[in-house]
């Protein structure tokens, strides 16, 4: 439910519940190893009425911004400051901040909670809006999430990601754990804990759903899992290998990747399990697919050359582009959101690097300093690449820019994490 309230401020009433779900003991930390060469200075001030809420807000905004690579924050000073309350906008420009944020917190009688915050431009020492978010306790930081996007997206020109979530796998203690997190990897909930591989999560479309790899059963086969209801529903238990989900733009169905009959091939199933009809016909295995953002293409990895390369076919079938030709064994193809790039892992040396291809002029660029990369997956915004690799021999989660200049690893004590995806915009 959206409204304008009487200070002219968007009213946002929001919640996701991950049902069945459990804490996580372990919450990823993030380490930020590069930032961008033009960073934005802003001031974030203490929300007027935090103290007493259970989550500090304005601390969490500067710790969205500060990771994204594309703000340095100003001390604004320990004063809390409501967005009712004047600002001397030309002593903030003064001291080298572009961008001034004020806020309040407010507990309600029901037991929410009213987030408020208002956005300055120094410059024009105009107001450039604000929201009002409501929102139970354990909602606090998907509303401060929401406060660094709207500041990225007005200062910025792009929708930013905060509010987004994380899927991926910790291993620790001989199980194996989907957790769901935060962008930032806090708030993070075991989903399923099996003493068995979970391989392969990806999101659906809206959010709602993870397609994922589960070798409960002794052998690999395809769920879909509702995580606000914690449902699960098998989509590919055929005879032999069941792996690489991936989703069709559209939700209703997902192309696999089955060894049946013979070489592993593309198949595609509707979300319930029904209507498997299979795509591929390479002489040799066609695996790892995923859709580009229009629904009309299926990339996937294929060594009918010989070596693992990418190609694309018709999302409903047919005839076969290569299009990795940099490179003699490129894998795990994934089409950014706006279709303009192509990410995939591609042996380098003795180890396996991250590499962005410009889909229009073939252009191909190493966006890491990392040997064991693996599983990339695009942010939503286009902007940002999440991918699992390894620092020290554990196994850990890192993200970077298209351009390979900011870079973050996100990591877990006493475990090793793996098989990541970014998740959707939320509405």
């Amino acid at each position: 439910m959206k409204l304008v309230d009487k200070f002219g401020l968007k009213t946002i009433v929001a919640g996701f519940f991950l049902a069945g779900a459990t804490a996580a003991n372990a919450q990823l930390t993030i380490d930020i190893a590069g930032v961008g060469s033009n960073l934005y200075p802003i001031a974030v001030a203490n929300f007027k009425g935090e103290t007493t809420s259970p989550q500090q807000i304005a601390a969490i905004v500067r710790a969205d911004l500060a990771r994204s690579g594309r703000f340095s924050n100003i001390d604004a000073g320990p004063t809390p400051v409501s967005e009712t309350d004047s600002v001397d906008l030309g002593s903030w420009k003064a001291r080298g901040a572009n961008a001034y944020v004020s806020g309040s917190v407010t507990a309600l009688s029901n037991g929410q909670f009213d987030v408020r915050f208002r956005l300055y431009d120094t410059q024009s020492q105009q107001s450039l809006g604000g929201l009002s978010l409501v929102s139970p306790a354990a909602g606090l930081r998907m509303s401060a999430h929401k406060i660094a996007d709207y500041i990225y997206e007005k200062l910025l020109g792009t929708r930013g990601v905060f509010a987004t979530r994380l899927s991926y796998v910790i291993k620790a203690n001989g199980r194996y754990q989907l957790q769901i997190s935060d962008s930032d990897g806090q708030d993070a909930n075991i989903a399923l804990s099996s003493p068995e591989p979970i391989i392969s999560p990806t999101w659906s479309p809206n959010g709602t759903k993870v397609a994922y790899v589960s070798f409960e059963r002794k052998k690999p086969v395809v769920f879909v899992h509702d995580l606000p209801t914690g449902h699960r529903t098998i989509v590919a238990n055929q005879k032999g290998d069941n792996s690489a989900p991936a989703w069709a733009p559209d939700g209703q169905h997902l192309a696999v990747a089955l060894s049946l009959p013979g070489h592993t091939q593309i198949y595609q199933v509707n979300v319930d399990g029904s209507g498997l009809r299979r795509l591929s016909n390479g002489p040799t295995i066609d695996t790892e697919p995923t859709y580009s953002p229009d629904g009309q293409w299926i990339y996937f990895t294929s060594d009918r050359g010989g070596e693992p390369q990418i190609y694309k076919m018709p999302a409903n079938g047919g005839n076969a582009q290569r299009v990795t030709f940099k490179g003699s064994y490129n894998t795990s193809p994934r089409v950014s959101p706006d279709g303009k790039l192509l990410a995939y892992i591609g042996r380098s040396g003795g180890g396996y690097k991250l590499y962005v291809q410009d889909l229009s002029t073939g252009e191909v660029t190493p966006v890491t300093d990392t040997n064991h990369d693996d599983s990339p997956s695009f942010a939503a915004n286009g902007q940002y690449i999440l991918y699992a690799t390894e620092v020290g021999g554990r196994g850990v989660l890192a993200a970077v820019s298209t351009d390979g200049r900011i870079r973050q690893v996100l990591s877990v004590r006493g475990g090793a994490v793996s098989a990541p995806s970014w998740g959707p915009f939320m509405q």
